[in-house]
């Protein structure tokens, strides 16, 4: 159910995006339009935001507590409330360190890019540039370790939900 309404949110936003653009371009560049359309984009944008994060809460909870998909965004979102400042703080410190993680994994997988290139295969004469196979593997590289960290991120959530869920049922 969770799913379904978090996909009803995603279409509901790209129809409107088609609409607004449609309707943008029939009115003749209209500033005024634009800019409410622009405000709605916004508007729209927040609350996908938020239902991909109480989505993802709640799903965290449930496979916690079995419970139906509404009780436990119910009883995450309360937690959430509840214990906000430790969500915050978690979430910020885990996207420092992945971050921190898809610079290094980036970095070291360059280095290595240049490392086997002047020593071992000796093709650092061939190439005029190494600009263009250090753009290109460094791209494939962050987004290699963007998909691997991401489910790093999930993986805080959860735990983070566990924690409270334990603090609340053992009175701290």
């Amino acid at each position: 159910m969770g799913s379904f309404i978090i996909g009803i949110v995603k279409f509901i936003k790209y129809v409107f995006y088609f609409l607004a653009k449609r309707l943008v371009l029939l009115t003749g560049e209209n500033k005024c339009l634009k800019n409410i359309v622009k405000c709605a984009t916004c508007c729209l944008g927040c609350v996908e935001d938020v239902c991909e994060y109480l989505g993802e809460t709640a799903f965290c909870y449930q496979a916690v507590s079995g419970e139906p998909f509404f009780e436990s965004a119910r009883k995450s979102f309360l937690l959430s409330l509840k214990h906000g400042v430790k969500f915050a703080f978690a979430q910020f410190i885990a996207k420092v360190f992945i971050w921190l993680g898809k610079v290094a994994i980036t970095v070291g997988n360059i280095f290595s890019l240049l490392f086997i290139m002047n020593n071992i295969t000796n093709d650092s004469k061939e190439v005029k540039s190494f600009l263009g196979p250090c753009f290109a593997v460094g791209l494939v590289t962050w987004l290699t370790a963007s998909l691997f960290l991401g489910i790093f991120e999930h993986g805080v959530v959860a735990m983070l939900i566990c924690i409270c869920i334990d603090l609340d049922m053992n009175g701290g």
